[in-house]
């Protein structure tokens, strides 16, 4: 991806906490000549070299045969940047709309993992991360074992090793100081709670 040196983000624990708060991936292939994408909540673990991702997919799916490279892409935090926020609009009026973000481009090669004992720790990894902060949290050993033994035949796991992270938090950092400022003050007067993160990321410490 196009990447100016002052919206790197290089960083792995920032990009590994990005990876964790919004675990749905874009999956980027080419399959048959052509480029196609699926949507698959990942879970990043850090356990070898750069890491590696984990999921899993519906054995309908043909991404699982396709065994070779692939782009995971992870969008976080975003929002539209109006020029009107900008002091520096009064002063020149030569400011034009933006749009701030963060996102994660993690490039690997994909394998599937059919093995059952794997996909059941698998899915009782994910069910615990995104359950384990609820009331009444909701386990896959709640279900009836026959049913979740006839779920994981009918899906298959993927894991992808990384073999390189690329980051890009596109934060206002080629704006003024006051113009960091002014867009962080109207980010968070607006409705919307993308906007008002962005604001929070962006503010001047």
């Amino acid at each position: 991806m196009y990447q100016p040196t002052h919206f790197q983000q290089t960083d792995p624990e920032q990009l590994a906490a990005l990876m964790q708060a919004h675990p749905l991936a874009t999956l980027v292939r080419v399959q048959d000549g052509v480029l196609t994408a699926d949507h698959v909540p990942m879970i990043y673990e850090p356990d070898t070299g750069a890491g590696t991702l984990r999921g899993h997919i519906a054995r309908a799916n043909p991404l699982w045969r396709h065994g070779g490279p692939v782009m995971a892409v992870f969008q976080g935090v975003q929002a539209y940047v109006s020029p009107s926020w900008y002091p520096s609009k009064a002063a020149t009026h030569k400011v034009v709309p933006t749009w701030n973000y963060q996102v994660v481009h993690v490039h690997g090669t994909l394998r599937a993992v059919e093995d059952r004992d794997w996909l059941h720790a698998l899915v009782s990894r994910l069910t615990g991360r995104h359950e384990g902060g609820r009331t009444v949290p909701w386990g896959v050993d709640d279900a009836p074992a026959d049913f979740v033994e006839q779920l994981l035949r009918a899906i298959v796991g993927i894991e992808i090793s990384v073999m390189r992270l690329e980051g890009k938090w596109k934060l206002s950092q080629n704006r003024s100081a006051e113009d960091r400022a002014g867009t962080a003050d109207g980010l968070a007067a607006e409705p919307d709670a993308d906007a008002r993160a962005m604001a929070g990321l962006i503010r001047p410490a």
